[in-house]
């Protein structure tokens, strides 16, 4: 019997070929709707944040703020209704309450130490931008990296002013959501040796390599050796986080306990800040602790609100956070003590992202 190899009609190739078409067409139509929402998302909240520019709260002044030589004044992002909404703002640290200055630099989030400014921002347009801007303490822009898609959420500055760090999320929008991912880099701003993300470093827990497929990095802090840093490591699909302690040089890092989110080291390298979920109520899940390293004491502070930020340390017994103002417009500024006594005092109306310039 002879086989012979039947030649495929038109109706045969196009059949398939249509259907990967499809496929690619439709693929091609759930990114860009994905970019669309995600566009559109951004847009409702640049409306948002317009509408926030009409208020009474403090103008820009004629020039652009100056943090050289510094001392004792708290830089933070202005977020009183008005003309200076979302730019950067300082007050005397002695006289909160007192006439603040706005300058002329906007931020979504900042932090800044030894003369050294990490400023997270979003350009609105067609196709919102994303950006880390490095800044010198004339607020003039030393190197600026594009963080594509990422959304802005948290920065730091090393004590030195050497080691910048910032994280931004690549989908999802809250640590709360059930879904989220993160990117998290670190800048030797001395060198420009850029670390793009955490993920690529290896971490142990228990003696063992721990590299779970899901795992995301946020809230770095870093110790004064601008070597040694602590953050928060969560494998997404198992619901838990916990806190690791990294090595720049040897690009890797180890769990020291779990159910940790933003640490923030204390000036003097002892203790570490954090928010503890203590709840299942997405409304109020998280309270704010302190871990003392040498013992591995935790300490509930006195604010019993649920707060969402990585607390930055005044000095080395006081707290600063950001908590929603009353009637959800902007939020404010709160200190606490660090070592679970008192009780929480407003530190200003209309601020976020705060530090202090020593």
């Amino acid at each position: 019997m002879t086989l012979t190899r039947r030649v495929p009609s038109e109706a045969d190739q196009d059949g398939p070929l249509f259907t990967r078409g499809r496929l690619a067409v439709f693929a091609v139509a759930l990114v860009l709707l994905a970019g669309l929402g995600i566009g559109y998302g951004l847009h409702a909240a640049h409306r948002a944040d317009r509408g926030m520019h009409q208020g009474s709260g403090t103008a820009p002044a004629a020039g652009e703020l100056d943090l050289t030589g510094a001392h004792g004044e708290l830089l933070f992002r202005d977020t009183e209704p008005g003309p200076g909404f979302g730019l950067l703002a300082t007050v005397d640290r002695a006289d909160p309450t007192g006439p603040r200055t706005v300058g002329h630099t906007a931020c979504e989030r900042v932090y800044s130490a030894a003369g050294t400014v990490v400023c997270l921002t979003t350009e609105y347009g067609a196709i919102p931008s994303h950006h880390v801007r490095i800044l010198d303490a004339a607020l003039r822009e030393r190197r600026r990296i594009d963080l594509g898609a990422g959304a802005p959420n948290r920065a730091r500055i090393s004590a030195s002013g050497r080691m910048a760090s910032w994280t931004v999320f690549t989908s999802g929008d809250s640590y709360a959501a059930n879904s989220f991912s993160t990117r998290t880099s670190v800048l030797d701003v001395r060198t420009g040796a850029l670390t793009a993300t955490l993920e690529d470093f290896s971490v142990s827990k228990d003696g063992e390599s721990y590299l779970p497929a899901d795992r995301n990095f946020w809230g770095v802090t870093f110790t004064s050796d601008d070597n040694t840093f602590y953050a928060t490591m969560s494998p997404v699909s198992t619901g838990k986080t916990y806190l690791v302690r990294g090595d720049l040089a040897a690009r890797r890092m180890t769990v020291l306990r779990e159910n940790v989110e933003c640490p923030s080291l204390s000036p003097d390298n002892t203790r570490i800040a954090f928010k503890k979920r203590v709840s299942s109520d997405p409304v109020r899940p998280w309270r704010l602790y302190v871990l003392d390293l040498a013992s591995g004491r935790e300490t509930e502070l006195a604010e019993t609100h649920s707060v969402d930020d990585q607390a930055a340390w005044l000095d080395d017994t006081t707290l600063a956070y950001a908590l929603p103002a009353a009637g959800g417009t902007g939020s404010d500024l709160w200190t606490v003590p660090a070592d679970g006594t008192g009780s929480p005092a407003l530190l200003l109306h209309g601020g976020f992202s705060p530090a202090l310039l020593p």
